[in-house]
């Protein structure tokens, strides 16, 4: 046994264990993410069953999503009376849905107290853009308020309406997202322009006249497009599908409210397959509703990406500027320890210091100052003097900036000296050898650098609270208006929609599944953009290997 441990094989045995539990609890995480957030998806049965409330019985419709053991006193605390002898019952979480009808969505009921569980295939899942899903029987279709079709009419006459309504909802958020949107910001140009040549003095009576003209013809433009928007929500309005809820009443429900609907129970596994990937598009491609809680997150990864490209593009010559300064330039000696402990020590800084700084400096004092030099004409309102993309960018490029110059003064370290006496022997000079022979072969540990800036930037969240990042953004960083790309915009992310919907949604259960969603998206998403530095990097250091043999 002594020769055994002094042969080192209980810690490589140990190592080995060490990594094998790191990869498991990994893979356990990962697990756990997905089975919580990509089942979210899949259409769900909706339940019928009689619940004994105390002396009456009530009726409960909704979709069955947890179960759990609990102990029968503590249920009697609460009120519930039960007749068993067991100490602990199951009870059931139970979506109930019609939250604008019973004001509350999940319930809790005990499993002995249910009785007579039935699906029937009628019961309709009717999503919403305002108060969460609708549950309830399918009685008839109505149009300008008389019954075109029911009973077994209705749900082939309430699926070709559903189609025409979604069809003009989306004709509406095309018309006041794109087109009357591009007539308010060709009105907010004029405003602008005028605004500026009156600063400068050029505000005569024929420019006043010119503009007044140009937004004469801009309000008439408007005022079509308004009338156009009020058709079609009068044609939106239309139709509603008339639906017995769970008390017994029939309820009409508007389907220019409704996002979707589909009868679960009838579905085969053809059609659940289906449903579940158009659900899992419109999540990856649609902007979010509900408060976050329902619909997409596409301008979250649209924002998350486009904040990590910004920061790479400025972290990285940064970084390797400063590393090669102190590596190859700067004269080794107290002074260049402390600035190579200071770096060192920048990494270990709470990430929301850097948030603090990059409120103060860059937004308070840098934008405050862009917009009094180059937007004079938008003030007081703010340009650049407030928190935007570009801010959270430089705000996590400085974060990042330690690890980007450790990673590249490490890679110039291992770069033989034979190299740079050979380069300088053959004539070149310390500019061309650095160049062209140093920095190739230091490339790779440079890009180690970026895969750990990009790592740490995508999951960062309490910096981009203080500089740029919102719940929701009214618009893309990235349009069809000059200068087309507008880095001094609030943008969405998908660490800052997690903590959202997380922790300030008021309907936490409802949005619990697109947590561990979105989380194994970020999780993804961060694994892609390293998984494409890694292999740049590989490819460098194969490009160099002969070099460092030399």
């Amino acid at each position: 046994m002594r020769d055994w441990i002094k042969s080192g094989s209980p810690w490589i045995w140990m190592t080995a264990g060490a990594v094998a539990l790191s990869v498991l609890a990994v893979a356990f995480v990962l697990w756990m993410t997905a089975a919580r957030g990509l089942t979210h998806f899949w259409p769900k049965a909706v339940l019928e069953a009689n619940y004994r409330d105390g002396e009456q019985t009530v009726r409960v419709i909704g979709e069955l999503r947890e179960r759990e053991e609990v102990a029968v006193r503590r249920l009697l605390e609460a009120g519930i009376k039960l007749d068993t002898r067991e100490p602990f019952v199951e009870r059931v979480l139970i979506k109930l849905g019609n939250r604008d009808l019973t004001g509350q969505d999940f319930r809790w009921f005990a499993s002995p107290l249910l009785s007579d569980i039935r699906y029937p295939h009628d019961l309709l899942t009717v999503e919403r853009h305002e108060w969460g899903n609708f549950y309830g029987h399918l009685k008839a279709v109505k149009e300008n308020g008389q019954v075109v079709a029911e009973g077994a009419e209705a749900w082939p006459q309430l699926q070709q309406r559903v189609q025409r309504a979604q069809a003009l909802f989306k004709a509406i958020y095309r018309l006041e997202k794109q087109d009357i949107g591009d007539v308010n910001y060709r009105l907010e140009q004029l405003r602008l322009r005028e605004r500026k040549a009156q600063l400068q003095g050029r505000l005569d009576d024929a420019l006043r006249a010119e503009l007044q003209r140009q937004r004469d013809a801009l309000q008439a433009e408007f005022d079509g497009l308004q009338q156009r928007l009020q058709t079609l929500r009068d044609e939106l309005a239309r139709d509603a599908l008339v639906a017995e809820v769970a008390d017994g009443s029939v309820v009409d429900v508007p389907l220019a409210k409704v996002a979707d609907v589909y009868q679960p129970n009838a579905m085969g596994l053809t059609d659940k397959a289906a449903h579940y990937a158009r659900k899992f598009w419109e999540f990856l491609s649609d902007d979010p509703r509900e408060a976050n809680t329902e619909g997409g997150i596409f301008p979250a990864i649209f924002g998350t990406v486009a904040m990590v490209l910004v920061m790479s593009v400025i972290v990285t010559p940064f970084g390797i500027m400063a590393a090669v300064y102190m590596r190859e330039y700067a004269k080794q000696g107290p002074l260049i320890r402390i600035i190579r402990i200071s770096v060192n020590n920048l990494a270990g800084v709470p990430s929301i210091v850097y948030g603090v700084f990059g409120l103060g400096f860059f937004v308070y004092v840098l934008g405050g100052n862009i917009d009094r030099l180059f937007y004079p004409e938008a003030l007081p309102a703010p340009t650049f003097g407030t928190p935007g993309l570009l801010w959270a960018s430089l705000t996590l490029a400085i974060l990042t900036l330690p690890v980007v110059i450790v990673a590249t003064e490490e890679g110039l370290a291992r770069v033989p000296r034979s190299v740079r006496e050979g380069s300088l022997a053959l004539g070149a000079t310390k500019a061309e050898t650095l160049i062209r022979t140093v920095l190739p072969m230091a490339s790779p540990a440079m890009m180690t650098g970026l895969i750990l800036a990009v790592a740490r930037a995508a999951g960062e969240v309490a910096p981009l609270m203080l500089v740029g990042v919102v719940k929701l953004a009214p618009s893309l960083p990235i349009d069809g208006y000059a200068p087309f790309i507008h880095l001094e915009r609030k943008f969405m992310h998908l660490g800052f929609h997690i903590y959202d919907v997380g922790f300030q949604s008021p309907n936490v259960e409802a949005a619990r599944p697109l947590v561990y969603a979105t989380a194994l998206l970020l999780v993804l998403l961060i694994m892609v953009l390293n998984l494409a530095a890694i292999k740049l990097r590989n490819h460098l250091r194969e490009k160099y290997r002969g070099l460092e043999s030399v």
